[in-house]
């Protein structure tokens, strides 16, 4: 049902409890309302409320600044510890990171204690339950990750510093308590102690932020290793391999299973990266809601159908499949023959074209979709959705980049292997992929499926029936607007003769029938109409989802042909191209889980 007011009609409940009703029964309309005069609907802000909004946005800058600047220390104590800088060990930047997150806790701490002393204004579009849920099981596999460290550090602490083992037992604290904190505050909007909480929150994000590079250079650290050892069996002789081994000078005991601790860190850590950036991205949310005015406009609450997505399930759980797949027989092959590695690029890119296609076409699909359907944009302010669309857009750029590079590669390459005339369609699919589903997820999320078409708003609902609606002609000649048309008063004279009335609907499905029965074409296009485009449009929600989870796995879990193809290496350099893989791939993985996540409530809301 519409709310009542200004371009929405009243309620049928309004028709029966009006008492000038100059008609009875349920086919009765409202006298016509006349605009009450008053000033004019955008009067000039006060001056009060221009001076209030000072301290406001000076707060947000100077806490920004703030949080900019413990982001780009830290950012220079892990550059120091990447190139081994002299004066400057792992045990300085773990101490460093150690202090942001007890501090962070500190505030943690303070927040939850004086909220459970004050009712917060909410904010119902952050903070989704699926969101939180989401993060509580990364960290749940964040904290198991710290477990594997503390025992690492067991096992060498004859050859490591304290602050190696004190560093994991905090971050397991601090993501405990972080994730208490988001599950009952994220979507809080804060009204007071408003400059001091900018700076509590900023810090937070910022913390994690850094936290989330220091995973990243981990895990880039060891994927460079393994792909230096790959090189040789490409038959690149000619680039200086040397590894960067950060193994403790020391004897572990026993070193079967330091081994096994060793190995499985490596393949936590791409759930620790997006924990800690998804925690980022929360926070983020809360600091951009301090002090904001909240509007009457509440979402309504996502629900998640199973029903009627059998074909894009089963298109998405196959590919899903494919991608473990192809990752296991990669992994397997590569690096163990010239022959063999070749194979396995060629596998890797058969298949990843492939499922870019179909991505591609689906998302066009559900653009076409939504070109032909009259639904209106939600364009109010939302902190939660611009931060969606603007993560979405700006974390696309890190897999643009590498592609760009693997074109231009290809096409300046004095000589080409084989394998590569495979990355060229590849790269090419990667940049217009995500350029078609970043518009099809941004369109998706602007929308409100729920309610109806601006042009129709002239009725609640309209059905027809056999029975006789003698008093509906006088209800529409009744209600004449200043500003009608002939095409507009023909339409609703044929409405009239075609016996139609008002009445209540209690089910979306039968609201959707009724006006598909009643207005026909003029207001629906021939082309899937009412629960089949809804149908279609979940089927495509629900592949796209599987398939981003799909093509996160093969570079989280070391399967990246960016690395293993060598012709980039050669064109451009080693360090160079090594250092513009390792800036963007972080990006180009958190692009995928973020798109899943986007899709996940697409699929929910339509």
């Amino acid at each position: 049902m519409m709310p009542e007011g200004q371009g929405a009609p009243a309620s049928p409940q309004a028709f029966r409890s009006s008492p000038d009703r100059g008609l009875s029964g349920p086919a009765a309309c409202p006298p016509p309302q006349l605009p009450a005069p008053g000033p004019p609907e955008s009067p000039a802000p006060r001056r009060g409320a221009i001076r209030a909004s000072f301290p406001q946005k000076l707060a947000e800058a100077l806490s920004s600044q703030y949080g900019l600047n413990v982001f780009v220390a830290g950012l220079l104590f892990l550059l120091a510890w990447a190139v081994h800088a002299s004066g400057v060990g792992k045990s300085d930047l773990l101490c460093f990171l150690t202090a942001l997150m007890l501090l962070q806790l500190l505030w943690m701490l303070w927040y939850v204690g004086r909220s459970s002393a004050h009712r917060r204004l909410k904010d119902t579009h952050a903070g989704a339950r699926w969101l939180r849920g989401s993060i509580t099981l990364f960290a749940v596999i964040t904290i198991i990750l710290g477990c594997l460290k503390i025992g690492y550090f067991v096992g060498f602490s004859e050859c490591l510093s304290a602050t190696e083992g004190v560093f994991p037992v905090t971050h397991a604290v601090h993501t405990l308590l972080q994730v208490y904190f988001l599950w009952g505050h994220a979507k809080d909007i804060i009204q007071s102690f408003k400059t001091l909480e900018r700076f509590g929150v900023i810090h937070s994000v910022f913390t994690n932020l850094l936290l989330w590079a220091n995973s990243v250079l981990n895990e880039s650290k060891h994927q460079l290793n393994e792909h230096k050892e790959r090189l040789i069996t490409l038959g690149f002789g000619n680039i200086t391999i040397v590894l960067d081994d950060h193994t403790p000078p020391c004897n572990c005991t026993p070193p079967t299973l330091c081994s096994a601790i060793s190995h499985g860190i490596y393949y936590l850590y791409p759930f620790n990266i997006e924990y800690q950036i998804l925690a980022s991205t929360m926070l983020y949310v809360l600091w951009k809601n301090i002090g904001r005015k909240v509007d009457s406009h509440q979402r309504q609450k996502m629900q998640f159908r199973s029903h009627g997505v059998m074909l894009g399930s089963v298109l998405g759980l196959t590919a899903l499949a494919a991608t473990i797949g192809v990752v296991v027989v990669y992994l397997i092959w590569i690096g163990r023959s010239k022959t063999g590695s070749e194979s396995a690029l060629i596998m890797f890119y058969l298949y990843a074209i492939i499922l870019l296609v179909l991505m591609g076409a689906a998302g066009l699909a559900g653009i076409r979709i939504y070109r032909l359907d009259e639904q209106s944009l939600d364009e109010s302010k939302n902190p939660a959705r611009k931060l969606d669309a603007d993560l979405l857009v700006g974390t696309a750029s890190g897999s643009w980049l590498i592609s760009w590079g693997s074109i231009l590669a290809i096409l300046c390459a004095e000589s080409c292997p084989p394998y590569t005339w495979y990355n060229l369609p590849y790269s090419i699919l990667v940049v217009v992929e995500k350029y078609i589903q970043n518009l099809f997820i941004i369109e998706s999320i602007h929308r409100e499926p729920e309610k109806l078409s601006k042009d129709i708003r002239t009725l609640q609902v309209v059905t027809v029936y056999n029975g006789n609606a003698t008093s509906l002609p006088s209800c529409f000649e009744s209600r004449p607007a200043a500003g009608d048309v002939a095409p507009q008063d023909s339409e609703m004279s044929h409405a009239a003769n075609g016996n139609m009335c008002l009445r209540e609907v209690d089910s979306k499905e039968e609201e959707e029938k009724s006006w598909e029965g009643a207005l026909g074409p003029a207001c629906h296009p021939h082309f899937l109409q009412g629960n089949a485009q809804r149908r279609v449009l979940r089927n495509i929600a629900a592949f796209l989802f599987l398939c981003n989870i799909s093509l996160w796995i093969p570079p989280a879990f070391g399967c990246r042909p960016e690395y293993d193809n060598g012709l980039e290496e050669i064109v451009f350099g080693f360090e160079p191209w090594i250092i513009v893989v390792n800036l963007a791939m972080p990006f180009s993985i958190f692009y995928r889980m973020h798109a899943a996540a986007s899709l996940f409530e697409v699929y929910c809301k339509i």
